[in-house]
């Protein structure tokens, strides 16, 4: 992970002297993720399928983000984004079990993420880059619950990682359309996660509309417990932008 923290890092600084904003700029936006969940999760060598075994399903997702660009040279613009995916559902481990646990069960999974992403405007007119770096605090839960109530098993994963960011947009002048994509990502040491999504937008005044799909990838290992999941599916947002 330091390798990829000085190889985006050494790239911003080459980027830095050639982007900044033309003003200060500042946006925020919430969205609704309709998300689906499939992948398996491990702990002490038992492994379970989310989808297949425990049935869960999405219960709430919150996306929140909030970003600062400015003229200043050098400084990289700023971004927050915040990201909760709950899922819960009843299934059935048989009577192998997962992890001390067998037969009917009731699950939950927990997934959060706050993401800190410092970035550079490479192009700003009716194309849009930017290029950046994303420290992600993640953090993962999965409780599986005998049906009895008299065992019960935890699985979690819980890690400050970074991640390289990359975001693209294509304005179709005089029209408020635009079509865009962004992502993190990371693969390091048998780990990975990516984040990406693909959108529609519409602006008018100050006020944004997009719709698109996002798509989720962990593959993380934590001492005995890994999640290997992946979460997709259509995303809506409204935002503001000054």
């Amino acid at each position: 992970m330091r390798k990829l923290m000085l190889a985006v890092g050494g790239s911003l600084i080459l980027v830095a002297p050639l982007s900044q904003a033309d003003v200060v700029g500042l946006g925020a936006s919430v969205s609704y993720w309709d998300s689906d969940l499939s992948g398996k999760a491990a702990t002490n060598n038992d492994v379970v399928d989310v989808e297949n075994d425990l049935n869960l399903d999405s219960d709430s997702n919150a996306n929140a983000s909030l970003y600062l660009e400015h003229p200043v040279p050098l400084l990289p613009n700023v971004r927050l984004n915040y990201t909760l995916v709950e899922q819960s559902g009843r299934g059935d481990v048989g009577l192998a079990g997962f992890d001390g646990v067998s037969g009917e069960v009731q699950s939950d999974l927990d997934l959060e993420q706050l993401d800190l992403t410092l970035y550079y405007e490479v192009l700003d007119n009716w194309v849009n880059l930017d290029l950046g770096l994303t420290a992600r605090d993640f953090s993962g839960d999965l409780i599986v619950q005998q049906a009895n109530g008299l065992a019960s098993s935890e699985t979690s994963v819980d890690a400050v990682i970074p991640m390289g960011y990359l975001a693209a947009r294509f304005d179709l002048p005089l029209t408020g359309l635009s079509v865009g994509a962004e992502g993190n990502f990371i693969s390091f040491d048998g780990d990975s996660l990516h984040d990406f999504n693909a959108y529609g937008q519409y602006e008018i005044s100050l006020i944004q509309f997009r719709a698109g799909y996002r798509q989720m990838s962990i593959d993380y290992e934590d001492d005995s417990d890994r999640l290997n999941v992946e979460i997709g599916g259509p995303f809506v947002s409204a935002g503001v932008s000054f």
